[in-house]
């Protein structure tokens, strides 16, 4: 009636089917976050490298309102100085 040597070898043919499955799906799921994870690294580079063009482009034009009025920046500095020296004093 109950036949146990075949549950076993059905029970022993599910799970390798269920091992084979899970592990195409592992490899499946590594294949799809390796692929995300070089769409994500590559839109950071360009992020980044447009950030670099920007603060260079700022860079130039704050180097060209010192030059043209160096008494100025560095009063301005000085009270920038100053206030942070209040600043960090009182904490």
């Amino acid at each position: 009636m109950f036949d146990s040597d075949r549950m076993s070898d059905e029970l022993r043919a599910l799970k390798v089917d269920v091992t084979r499955l899970l592990g195409a799906a592992g490899e499946e799921m590594l294949d799809s976050s390796k692929e995300r994870t070089e769409i994500l690294a590559d839109q950071i580079k360009a992020a980044l490298a447009e950030l670099g063009e920007t603060v260079g482009d700022e860079q130039e034009q704050l180097q060209g309102l010192i030059a043209d009025r160096p008494i100025t920046s560095l009063a301005s500095a000085f009270a920038l100085g100053v206030v942070v020296g209040f600043m960090l004093r009182r904490h």
